[in-house]
């Protein structure tokens, strides 16, 4: 800083001495106002270069904690890929104490298998000055510490590269991260699975008794059918004994007459028919009960959304015991995207849930439509019971959220329903109808006609 102001020495007597003619008053006023006016102009100048080192030191602190504090690694290096600054962070990785690694090549701090891939990637980045990123291995105390780094080119002022910024993360915890989220995800969905599983159980269970009853029937039919088979084969044997014996034509005729063969013939017709009926109705019922309880695990496929729910309804209402009538509207085919047998579940759930809804309505009904909406295969089950009251309306989907007696539901039907409809790219959701009673819609993602 400038403390003394020079000395200007004056005449005693403006008007003597040698150049007293051109050294007036005046003339050295505008000396000493020229000098104070440097002067000052130096002092500032003293001042502003001061405060500007001020604030390149309070700059050079700032970017020095920055350094340190980072977490991720910050390397800047020069076009020869030597080490011109780096973060705490580096150092640390590295065991190294601060700064240790300036001047010395980025090379150096890699394995051999990493060493020419960032070396390519540097000259392109400062080549093109276009940034990129890669994944190198870092050789530290420790072993080598896997980085997701991004390169940078570092320009001038008059934009030439004069190296690289590299910001590397670690992905060797991220790694551990992804690895215990997608542990933790298996084991949701196994979870999941679990709970559709049983939940479809339970509403097997419930179908037993209807089950039982549908089998019994062309089961007893079969049976029945047989006895008869056996007392029309015990009349052809004897018929056909006398033949062999030699007996005579009329004797034949005779004996053709006594024992009905033209009448049991034509019954012998019919019973073979009935058995192959009552067979096949076994055999439907056994594949329909086979495609029910399937676990629906599987890659999606296109599936008649129609058919699906038809076989879905028509097993939870052989197991009731509350008279419904079901009506189907809308579509005859419609063609979704998805697993059969979790929409089938879906379906399930929501008619047991309208059944048992309707057990005080007259006149129970129940009315399932199927409609295309855009690229959305729409279902829509309402019925004509007392609907779910607006207080209640947005818990429905809850777990373990349900209105029937304790030991009448799990509360876990509708949840796990939702849940699949969403893992369908679709959802379920209540739309409460304008006539009463309660109105469920599903929609699925439309497949494609074979």
């Amino acid at each position: 800083m400038i403390e003394d102001k020079p000395i200007i020495p004056q005449s005693s007597d403006a008007g003597e001495g040698p150049g007293s003619a051109e050294f007036s008053d005046t003339a050295w006023m505008d000396v000493i106002s020229a000098v104070d006016k440097t002067y000052s102009e130096l002092v500032a100048y003293q001042e502003r270069l001061e405060h500007q080192n001020a604030e390149l030191d309070a700059l050079r602190r700032f970017m020095a904690s920055v350094l340190a504090s980072v977490s991720d690694v910050l390397v800047v290096v020069g076009r020869d890929r030597v080490i011109e600054q780096a973060s705490g962070s580096f150092d640390k990785l590295m065991g190294q104490a601060p700064q240790a690694m300036l001047g010395h090549s980025i090379d150096g701090a890699t394995d051999d298998a990493s060493r020419a891939a960032l070396k390519t990637a540097l000259d392109q980045v400062i080549a093109t000055r276009e940034p990129t990123r890669l994944e190198i291995n870092l050789d530290t105390p420790g072993g080598l510490a896997p980085l997701d780094v991004h390169l940078a080119p570092r320009l001038d002022e008059r934009g030439k590269s004069k190296g690289a910024v590299i910001a590397g993360r670690a992905v060797g915890e991220l790694r551990k991260a992804y690895s215990e989220l997608e542990d933790s995800h298996l084991a949701l969905k196994e979870a999941q699975a679990h709970l559709v599983r049983n939940e479809k159980l339970a509403s097997l269970g419930r179908l037993l008794a209807g089950v039982a009853h549908e089998l019994n029937n062309p089961i007893s039919f079969v049976y029945a059918n047989t006895h008869a088979l056996e007392k029309y084969l015990t009349r052809f044997e004897t018929y056909f004994d006398a033949v062999q014996s030699g007996a005579s034509r009329g004797a034949l005729v005779e004996l053709r007459k006594e024992l009905k063969l033209d009448r049991e013939l034509v019954n012998l017709r019919q019973a073979i028919s009935g058995a192959r009926d009552g067979a096949e109705r076994v055999r439907d019922i056994v594949e329909d009960l086979r495609r029910l309880s399937a676990e629906g695990s599987g890659e999606d496929t296109d599936f008649d959304l129609v058919t699906t729910t038809r076989i879905a309804a028509d097993w939870i209402e052989r197991g009731t015991k509350t008279p419904v009538q079901i009506t189907f509207d809308g579509a005859t085919r419609l063609i979704a995207r998805g697993q059969p047998g979790h929409v089938q579940q879906i379906v399930m759930n929501l008619v047991q849930n309208a059944i048992d809804a309707l057990a005080d309505t007259d006149a129970p009904a129940i009315t399932i439509t199927h409609e295309e909406r855009g690229t959305q295969a729409l279902l829509r089950v309402c019925d004509n019971g007392p609907g779910v009251p607006p207080e209640i309306a947005g818990a429905i989907f809850d777990p373990f959220f349900t209105t029937k007696p304790v030991g009448k539901g799990t509360g876990l039907g509708l949840s796990i329903s939702h849940k699949i409809a969403q893992e369908h790219g679709g959802q379920l959701a209540y739309c409460a109808p304008g006539g009463g009673g309660a109105c469920f819609c599903l929609e699925l993602p439309k497949g494609e006609a074979p």
